[in-house]
């Protein structure tokens, strides 16, 4: 019997003393497909918010880590309670596990952006759901399941009904990591948010376009005990320069670790020639920038104009270029200004900019944003929630676009990363002196094209979820529910 079962017990009472309290806190994976083998590289690396979980355990609460991604989930291993962090791309994979853990009576709690944003969804395969940070609950919820009186929603909102946005205080606690083998590459949170509204952002969405950052001194500490020699930082905030006057504070801090780092950030700080100086002699080696579209139109639709800015993206890489920094570069494809032109002027653009590397993708309507419930609103959606259709698969484009059918549009933009990524380009852009300037990094240039080239259409198809599951998904309430093909659930 688990402890959350006991619990609910006065003549258990004792027993459930009688052992640590135990977590079992399990990352899913974004889908496998039949006879799957091995996992996407690059798709491993550690997952942070996981680690933040296991920090704000109690000391005295036994915790252990599963990553569906490299491991299977020992399921009948002793357990009180699962937390689980969901995103769209794992929710099937991630109802697929609770339903798991279920069938063998232990309490599964959800949280993370997919729980925020479509919490009646979640809360079918879940005996709680978090709904905000989970920084703001987790005391609470832990003390609630121990003593056997749960609660079905934890959140804290203000008295305006914001969710509340608590103090960014606790560091990852990475010794769950022990014994996976993820990509050399450390990853370090400063911030979390972005003051932008883009239309297409989840980010905004979950954040309420509202950008809060942690203690810089605790982040110092924490890249001082993580780091490795030589060992590439990846800052994983999803927009590291939102909040401008913090960023630069926060890199006149790491100056003098003498660290190699690489994050992503808006355009904006490209026209900051102080930002970059500080970017630069921080050991900033590249960003990855958002140009998303060169059609003034489509920015205006995606409510990002402000690209334009002071000469537009030409300028900002000029000025990116004068500060030796790389630049990854990515392009959304699909709103309703696009034509089959736009493809060929943004692939020749990144190459003539001798980009480092660039992504080249389709818009995707994730719930809760501004471009999913206008699509829903005019009738454009193919399925109504792709992320849970048997149908779906990795890459495949979910709506109706305007000038050119699903399929046009998914093969174009396969076309131009096949046209980015040929080697007569890798060759023209390795040309730039930013990438041939040190000898390490021109040889990393060319690896790292080489890689995204052999990558172009691996992720294509993957099933949501494990093709390989044979199971039933099982509500909070004890019934079987089994997908149908418009992504909704039939008992």
């Amino acid at each position: 019997m688990n402890h959350y079962a006991a619990g609910k017990s006065n003549s258990n009472a004792h027993a459930v003393k009688a052992r640590p309290f135990r977590v079992t806190i399990v990352h899913p994976c974004v889908g496998r497909s039949v006879g799957m083998k091995k996992y996407i590289r690059t798709w491993q690396m550690e997952p942070i918010p996981v680690a933040m979980i296991a920090a704000l355990l109690p000391a005295d609460v036994e915790r252990c880590f599963y990553d569906d991604r490299l491991e299977e989930i020992p399921y009948d291993e002793p357990t009180d309670l699962v937390a689980i962090s969901v995103e769209t791309y794992t929710a099937k994979r991630a109802y697929q596990i609770a339903s798991e853990y279920r069938r063998r009576g232990v309490p599964v709690v959800m949280g993370g952006f997919h729980a925020t944003l479509c919490p009646d969804e979640v809360m079918k395969y879940c005996e709680s759901i978090v709904i905000g940070e989970a920084e703001a609950v987790v005391p609470e919820l832990i003390d609630d399941y121990r003593h056997g009186s749960p609660k079905r929603i934890y959140e804290k909102r203000g008295d305006d009904n914001q969710l509340i946005r608590p103090p960014m205080t606790v560091s990852p606690d990475r010794s769950i990591f022990a014994g996976k083998k993820y990509l050399p590459i450390r990853l370090v949170e400063f911030a979390r948010g972005c003051r932008f509204k883009c239309d297409f952002c989840a980010i905004q969405s979950y954040f309420s376009s509202t950008h809060n950052h942690r203690p810089i001194e605790t982040v110092v500490e924490e890249i001082k005990r993580v780091r490795k020699p030589r060992q590439l930082i990846f800052f994983i905030d999803d927009n590291l320069t939102s909040n401008l006057p913090a960023a630069k504070e926060f890199m006149r801090a790491i100056e003098p670790l003498g660290i190699r780092w690489v994050s992503q950030t808006a355009i904006n700080v490209a026209f900051d020639d102080e930002a970059l100086a500080l970017m630069k002699r921080s050991g900033c080696q590249g960003v990855l920038v958002g140009f998303e579209s060169l059609e003034p139109e489509a920015l205006k639709q995606m409510n990002k104009g402000f690209n334009l800015m002071k000469g537009g993206p030409a300028q900002a890489l000029a000025n990116f270029r004068k500060f030796n920094l790389r630049i990854y570069g990515t392009f959304i494809f699909g709103y309703d200004h696009d034509t089959p032109l736009t493809f060929e002027r943004s692939v020749n653009f990144a190459i003539d900019q001798g980009m480092f590397i660039a992504a080249f993708n389709h818009i995707t309507p994730f719930p809760g944003t501004p471009l999913y419930d206008r699509m829903k609103a005019e009738g454009r959606l193919l399925y109504d929630a792709w992320w849970l259709d048997d149908r779906y698969r990795y890459n495949m484009i979910p709506y109706t676009p305007k000038n050119m059918d699903s399929e046009e549009l998914a093969d174009r933009c396969v076309k131009a990363r096949r046209d980015f990524y040929r080697w007569r380009s890798i060759f023209r852009r390795s040309t730039d002196r930013v990438h041939w300037r040190r000898p390490w990094m021109f040889f990393n240039f060319f690896l790292i094209n080489a890689m995204h080239q052999w990558d172009i259409e691996g992720r294509n198809g993957l099933p949501l979820g494990d093709a390989n599951w044979s199971g039933k998904l099982i509500s909070v309430d004890g019934t079987n529910l089994t997908a149908v093909n418009n992504g909704s659930l039939s008992v």
